[in-house]
């Protein structure tokens, strides 16, 4: 399928939870005119706690140098996991490779959106990063028990997924008033700027809907959810879910 641009984030290279084969399926099956990386593809908090990195890993790396080489745009907007690299941006590699920590995109109908990861917003994560940092191990930990009970389901017949993490930020009720928060400050950001909307990820929760007049776009994640925001020669906007396919 070829796009007019299509936006991924929090792909978490460098874990163990990255779903890299889904992802370069994906970037296998898909083409665009944009490519934007909106922030937490590399997870450098994990790696500093231990190393991981299967060579899927650099296969997703080697595959997104080779569509910047053939002419897509590749946009990495960096995100507090990939936070190294921060003191470098702006950085341009090549004639279609750039990294920043934020960006503006014109889509087809015209309309400008604010590209960021989201971090920035998060009070937790600007003002308590140790807070953020520990949560961040309780993340990892609700992970692992998610692969823990899917085994279980497994060898008791129960062939459906289910992810005890994804559960907790649906339902808990402090978790669903983050999130809220979350949405809604990102939205007045981009009305106060004079933006028609918002595009970012970080909070693993892909999503597309009106706040206030402000459209609020979320990439979502590739670790749970294998998810990517996409922008049609149309000017259409859509959630593509590329789990199991």
């Amino acid at each position: 399928m070829k796009y007019k641009s299509i936006f991924i984030s929090d792909v978490h290279l460098g874990t163990k939870f990255s779903n890299t084969k889904f992802l370069l399926d994906f970037l296998k099956h898909n083409d665009c005119e944009n490519l934007f990386l909106v922030g937490d593809i590399i997870d450098g908090w994990a790696i500093k706690r231990r190393f991981v990195w299967p060579q899927t890993h650099s296969d997703v790396i080697q595959k997104i140098l080779k569509k910047a080489k053939k002419g897509c745009n590749v946009t990495f907007i960096t995100g507090n996991h990939d936070e190294f690299l921060r003191p470098f941006v702006p950085l341009i590699l090549g004639n279609s490779l750039e990294v920043k920590n934020e960006a503006e995109y014109t889509s087809v109908s015209g309309k400008k959106y604010l590209i960021t990861h989201g971090d920035f917003f998060d009070s937790i994560t600007m003002t308590k990063k140790w807070l953020a940092i520990l949560g961040d191990y309780g993340y990892d930990l609700l992970l692992n028990l998610n692969q823990m009970l899917n085994v279980i389901r497994s060898r008791v017949g129960i062939k459906s997924k289910w992810s005890l993490s994804k559960y907790v930020k649906d339902n808990v009720k402090s978790s669903i008033s983050f999130i809220t928060a979350f949405e809604a400050t990102l939205a007045r950001h981009a009305k106060y700027k004079g933006y028609n909307g918002i595009i970012c990820g970080h909070i693993h929760k892909a999503e597309i809907k009106k706040i206030d007049s402000i459209e609020y776009l979320n990439c979502g994640d590739w670790v749970e959810s294998c998810t990517a925001l996409v922008e049609t020669f149309d000017g259409d906007f859509k959630i593509v879910s590329w789990l199991y396919k």
